[in-house]
C-alpha cells in the first residue's frame, strides 16, 4: 500500500524530454510486469465487445451511449491498477496480485468516485450540446435514419454541424483531460480531496499547455490507431500509456522539488 502525503504536491514544467522518458518508462514496466497490463486491456475490451455485440443483436444504439458513460466510471480504476504498478516496481515493492488490485477497489471508498461522477456530468452535458447542435443544423432536414443517411452530412449544414460538432467536442475533451491527467495518479498518490486534485492537474497543464496538449494528441491518435485492428492493438495502448501517465506525473513532482 502506498504510503500517503497530506495535500496536493507542487507540478513543475513538462518538456518533451520527459515525456519520451515517461514513455520509455512504461514500456519498461510493461516488459516488466505485463499481467497486470493484460489484464486491464482485456476487462476493458471484454466490456466494449459485449455492449458492441449488444448493439448489433438489439438494433438499438443507445448501449454505446451506456458504453460511453461506463468507462468514466471503470477508466480511472483501471488506470489506478497500472499506477499502483508502476510504483511497486518505482520502489521496489513486490508485485502481489491481491495486493495491487486491492489498492483499486480501496479507492471506491476515497475521493475517486467523486471524481468519476464529475466526469459522467461532463460527459452528459456534452451529450445534451451535441443533441442541440444536431438539432441547430440538421434537425428539419429529411433523412431516413441518422445512421445510414450520410448524404445529408454533406451538405453545407451537414459539414457546418460536423465542424461545429467536432470542435465542441475537442473542448470538451480538452477540459476533461486538464481535469484528470494528473489528478487521478494524485488521488492515489496522495491525501487530497478531488476538487483540489482536479483545480492542480488543470494548473499544472494550464501551464505547460503546449507539450500537454501534444501528449494529449499523441495518446488519441496512438489509441485511435489501436481501435482499428479489432480493439486489439489496446493491449499495447492501454498500458503503455497507464504506465507512462504515471511516471510523468512523477516527472512534474520531480521538477517542481529541484
Amino acid at each position: 500500500m502506498i504510503e500517503k502525503e497530506m495535500g496536493a504536491p507542487e507540478l513543475g514544467a513538462v518538456t518533451f524530454a520527459d515525456m519520451r522518458a515517461a514513455l520509455a518508462k512504461g514500456l519498461r514496466d510493461m516488459a516488466r510486469a505485463p499481467l497486470y497490463g493484460l489484464i486491464v486491456a482485456a476487462i476493458c475490451l471484454v466490456i466494449g465487445y459485449l455492449l458492441a455485440a449488444v448493439t448489433l443483436v438489439t438494433g438499438h444504439s443507445y448501449w454505446l451511449v451506456f458504453a460511453a458513460v461506463g468507462f468514466p466510471l471503470f477508466g480511472p480504476f483501471a488506470a489506478v491498477a497500472l499506477y499502483e504498478t508502476s510504483h511497486r516496481l518505482e520502489e521496489g515493492d513486490p508485485l502481489v496480485f491481491r495486493e495491487v488490485f486491492g489498492v483499486v477497489l480501496h479507492q471506491s471508498t476515497r475521493q475517486l468516485p467523486s471524481l468519476c461522477a464529475v466526469i459522467v456530468i461532463v460527459f452528459l452535458f456534452w451529450f445534451f450540446i451535441a443533441h442541440m447542435i444536431f438539432a441547430l443544423f440538421l434537425g428539419l432536414s429529411t433523412m431516413t435514419n441518422v445512421s445510414s443517411s450520410y448524404e445529408v452530412y454533406m451538405t453545407g449544414d451537414g459539414l457546418t454541424m460536423l465542424a461545429v460538432g467536432t470542435a465542441a467536442g475537442a473542448g470538451f475533451a480538452t477540459v476533461l483531460y486538464m481535469i484528470t491527467v494528473f489528478s487521478i495518479p494524485m488521488l492515489l498518490d496522495r491525501e487530497v480531496d478531488f476538487v483540489t486534485a482536479m483545480i492542480t492537474s488543470f494548473a499544472a497543464v494550464q501551464g505547460n499547455f503546449v507539450p500537454m496538449l501534444l501528449w494529449g494528441a499523441f495518446i488519441a491518435v496512438v489509441t485511435f490507431v489501436a481501435l482499428l485492428p479489432g480493439f486489439l492493438g489496446l493491449f499495447v495502448a492501454l498500458p503503455m500509456f497507464g504506465h507512462a501517465s504515471w511516471h510523468l506525473y512523477r516527472a512534474a513532482q520531480a521538477r517542481a522539488e529541484a
